[in-house]
This record gives C-alpha cells, structure tokens and sequence, in this order.
C-alpha cells in the first residue's frame, strides 16, 4: 500500500485520547497526542480508513512541508519555494484554510491571502497562468498552521469537516455536532452493552451515533465525496480495499434503542434521518415528554442526553433541571444517565450528584457531560442488602465448618 508518511488528525478539546484510540485500533504508528490534535503515522490506505472510520476526528491532514516564518515576506518566499506542480495543476481549484498561534502574525484571513498570492505567482511564473480559487468546493484544499516561527503546509484530506456525516438532512432547533455526539458516547462508555434512550433527542444525532457505535458501523459510511478523492496519487481501488474492511466488521445490536421528543415535527426529522442513515432497524422514535415517561424494563438502561442550556431554546431553568433529577428518580432506576450541559449554574437543580463529570465544549461553549447513577431502590439500602447477603453467606459457611467438625 505504499511508505508511511506522517499525517494529522483534528478533534475536538477533551477528544484526544479517544481519537488516539481509534487510530491505535485502526492501525495507525507512532502515535503522538497534542491538543485537539493527535500526530500518527501510516500509508494512504491508514488514511482512508481514518476518513472513514474515525468517529471523534474532525479532519485529517497530511503534512508537506514545514520552515521558518517570521513575517509576511518570509511566508511568501516559503510558499513560492515548493514545487506546487507536484499537487495542484491549472485546470483544478485550490482553497487555503489558515491557523495561527504566533506574536508574528495576527490574523488567520490575512496568512491564506499571502499563501494563495505566492501560489498564484508560482504558477504565473512557471506556465504564465494561474490556477482559480474556489473557497467552497475547490480540487484541493491546503492547511496552512503556523505556531509561535513554525509554518507547516498541509494537504486536507478530508475536505469538509468530518462531522458532516451524510446522514442527516433535517434539523431541530439546536442540533448536536456528530464528532460531539460520538465523544460524549465514547467517554460515557456505550459500545452497544444495552437498551438505550435519548429522552430528549431532537433530529436524533445522539441516537445515529449510538446505533453506529453499537454495530461498530464507520462513521462516514454514508459520505460521499473526501478532498483526496481529487489528489493525483488518489488510489480508488485502495480506498474501496479499506472500505470493505471496515463494513466486515459491522456487528449486529440485540437491545432496544429509543427516542423521545415532545414537538411531533422534530420527531419527524429524527425519524428521516435515521431512515436515511439506514438505521430504522434499530431506533424507534416516539412524541413522548420525558417528564411524563418512566423506564419499561428493569435491565440496566445507558442514557445520554443533551437538553436545553436556555441559549437557543427559552426555558425556565430552575424547573426544567429539577424535573430532570426528579424524573430519573422516580422513574429511571438502574440505569446510567449522562447528559451534557453548558449551563453550568443549572446542574445544581437536579438535586443529584454526578458521580462524574468531563470537562468539553459544546461548539464556543464550555461545558460539563455529566453522569447519574441512577440504582434499583436506594443506595444505601443497595449496600444495606449487599451487607445483609454476606452475613447470610458468612453464617451459612460457619455451619458448614461446624457440622464438618462434629
């Protein structure tokens, strides 16, 4: 398939060691966390199957070249020194995305306009012509990343942000990022072990990443175009090898998954977007308030949710938060509820204590997935019994040595 060569994965804060997990499972060498990134190593097969299948990466990026750079000048000389024929001719498009964290430079737009200008140049030079830009959908799109007098030119091989999964078509009011939504399953430790409910799921983001976790089903199955796929080493019948790799590993689900929300047309969004990710199978969606809803089975229940932070949706905090805890301990024992808020004065209402919480961010938002073990009768009397049992056994055992000795 071809040498290694060192690529990069982008994620979201709090995100990397499960990203660097994904990439250990999928083959990936010399794995290196940073933050919101993660460095690894492996051919152009590794990176399809990074496109593909990782879950909590947001783009995957293959590293070209990289030199000093203290000023605008600096910066144009280094881009006009590549050889940009080797990736990029005058037919196609090409589109720069820039970041820096640098006290040379101060501004992202001004650093892709001088990368795009010294591109431009090139080619003028060389062939008398210059290739077009096109910001939105362009044949290859470059990375620029400059930290404090580093510059590092990548290739995107993703193109659009990995979370546009290609399943979801319509959306509520708040709609969850997929890369989020896979996250917070994978710090909540759902891999399929049971029944699983979102009581307040919106288009049903949480419930799709649920059931594709469950049947270990690649992430970005349903995507239809990556920006390598217009790359001149473009391998197509590797990418197809990688991709009938990964479907072979799809496992079935044996639980039952569900979805509530009030409003009948969110429900009817979530309902088309499952039917579109072909996962109707195993989510089924109903108008139900959680407020007025109560567990139908005593086996253990996974539950992850992410309701209202009074940001775009108005609602009365202090009830709303209260309802939640006095609904899950009424009516939700033995389960394992998570749910993520950025409200953060809002937790103190649920009149419970998290037995964990995880530091994230919900787009520009500072968050908190916070999880409530949620026992079949007290927990207390849970120990009180557990205690209560093992007298029993230590009695039962005193009459065994007894009678053995007479």
């Amino acid at each position: 398939m071809g040498q290694n060569f060192k690529m990069v994965a982008k994620t979201l804060f709090g995100f990397e060691d499960l990203l660097a997990t994904e990439l250990a499972d999928l083959g990936a060498a010399h794995i290196e966390k940073g933050t919101r990134v993660v460095h690894f190593e492996g051919d152009s097969g590794m990176m399809y199957k990074a496109n593909l299948a990782c879950r909590t990466a947001i783009k995957v990026l293959k590293p070209i070249h990289s030199f000093h750079v203290k000023n605008e000048k600096m910066l144009y000389q280094g881009i006009m020194k590549m050889d940009w024929t080797e990736y990029l001719d005058l037919e196609k498009t090409f589109a720069i995305d820039a970041t820096v964290f640098s006290e040379y430079f101060n501004h992202s737009k001004y650093v892709a306009l001088k990368t795009k200008d010294a591109i431009a140049d090139f080619f003028v030079e060389k062939m008398g012509k210059r290739p077009d830009v096109d910001t939105e959908n362009p044949h290859l799109r470059i990375n620029i990343h400059i930290a404090h007098d580093t510059c590092t030119v990548s290739l995107d091989s993703s193109g659009q942000s990995l979370h546009q999964r290609g399943y979801r078509q319509m959306t509520g009011y708040a709609p969850i990022n997929e890369v989020l939504a896979a996250g917070l399953l994978l710090h909540s430790g759902w891999f399929g072990q049971s029944d699983f409910l979102d009581p307040m799921c919106g288009s049903g983001t949480i419930l799709i990443e649920a059931a594709m976790i469950a049947c270990n089903i690649p992430a970005n199955i349903n995507r239809e175009y990556f920006a390598c796929m217009d790359w001149a080493c473009w391998d197509e019948d590797l990418f197809e090898q990688m991709r009938e790799l990964l479907m072979k590993k799809i496992r079935d689900y044996d639980f039952e998954m569900r979805g509530f929300d009030t409003n009948p047309k969110v429900a009817d969004f979530a309902k088309e977007n499952i039917e579109y990710a072909g996962l109707e199978d195993y989510i089924k969606i109903a108008k139900q308030d959680f407020f007025k809803s109560e567990k139908v089975k005593e086996e253990k229940l996974h539950m992850l949710f992410n309701p209202p932070y009074d940001e775009r949706l108005e609602i009365n905090t202090e009830y709303f938060y209260e309802d939640i805890g006095n609904t899950l301990k009424k009516h939700y024992a033995n389960s394992n509820a998570w749910m993520i808020t950025a409200n953060l004065e809002a937790l103190k209402f649920v009149g419970l204590r998290p037995s964990r919480k995880i530091h994230c961010f919900n787009g520009a938002l500072e968050a908190r997935l916070v999880k409530y073990e949620m026992w079949a009768g007290s927990k207390r009397t849970k120990f009180q019994n557990r205690g209560e049992d093992n007298k029993v056994e230590n009695k039962a055992e005193n009459n065994t040595e007894e009678q053995a000795s007479e």
